[in-house]
């Protein structure tokens, strides 16, 4: 990933930025032009709760390159609070230990190295919501 392209996806990638539609009221993520329920103009910007619950999962044995390393891994469609799906990898939990409807919540984590230089790439990854200390 090119620096231009980290720079303008940060974001996105480490707050969960997206948009809620001015004429629906639907939240989007990824930002888009256009609303993919109404088809009108999006926006505002809109930063996520980076809360929501596991709808489905998957344990990835083939992996790209990048993340040969990390393997096996488990990456979980997560239904945001707001409403929008998103595709992350788990974190901070064994696969046995997923369930569908668990409460999961964004966090920021190491995602690969990339290129000869070994640059570092950020993002999003989801975790069990920790029960709060007394």
């Amino acid at each position: 990933m090119s620096i231009a392209s980290l720079w303008r996806t940060r974001q996105q990638r480490y707050s969960l930025q997206g948009e809620t539609c001015p004429d629906c009221h639907q939240a989007i993520f990824p930002p888009r032009d256009v609303c993919p329920y109404c088809s009108e103009a999006a926006g505002p910007l809109h930063t996520m709760s980076g809360r929501g619950e596991v709808y489905s999962y998957t344990k990835m044995l083939n992996v790209p390159d990048g993340f040969l390393a990390q393997r096996p891994y488990t990456v979980a469609l997560v239904k945001l609070e707001e409403g929008p799906m998103v595709t992350a990898q788990l974190t901070d939990i064994s696969e046995e230990d997923v369930e569908i409807g668990m409460p999961v919540e964004m966090v920021t984590r190491k995602l690969r190295e990339e290129g000869d230089s070994g640059e570092i790439v950020y993002g999003y990854k989801f975790r069990p919501v920790f029960a709060a200390a007394d």
